[in-house]
């Protein structure tokens, strides 16, 4: 296992959660983790297949949710109806910029946005655990974006 701390975190949340415990989960764990930027749950499976892995399509699917549920994963959307996941293991906070063209996505961070999330739950009587920030623009070089012409 590549990843041994965050082996431990799921670990300890599949026991919690009475769900199996099974080799196929965590190479699972160790591919989306592996996974640079963000990939779907075909992505990943179709990752899997090329390196001769077994893991079926369905555990790919469940293994992702759980992964999210736990907190190693973010799940987003990024306005498409597709569901997309990135690692929260050992990464920093940060936002998204995506272009309604070409489907670009650039993260970044600005430390302007990072306490909005906290006084806007507080202010209104919540507590914060996490929050996603999304901004859908079109790019303005559009020799770059990739569906025009």
């Amino acid at each position: 296992m590549k990843n041994e701390k965050a082996a431990e975190i799921f670990r300890s949340f599949l026991k919690r959660g009475k769900y199996r415990i099974t080799p196929e989960r965590f190479e699972v764990l160790d591919a989306a983790l592996d996974h640079n930027g963000h990939f779907g749950a075909d992505d990943l499976f179709i990752q899997l297949k090329n390196l001769k892995s077994k893991v079926s399509r369905a555990t790919v699917y469940n293994t992702l949710e759980l992964l999210a549920h736990c907190d190693l994963l973010s799940k987003r959307n990024f306005g498409d109806n597709l569901n997309r996941f990135e690692s929260n293991f050992k990464r920093q906070t940060h936002d998204h910029l995506i272009c309604i063209e070409c489907g670009k996505i650039v993260e970044f961070t600005d430390p302007r946005i990072r306490d909005i999330p906290k006084e806007i739950s507080e202010k209104f009587g919540f507590e914060m655990s996490s929050y996603s920030f999304n901004i859908f623009a079109r790019c303005k070089n559009q020799k770059e974006c990739k569906n025009r012409n």
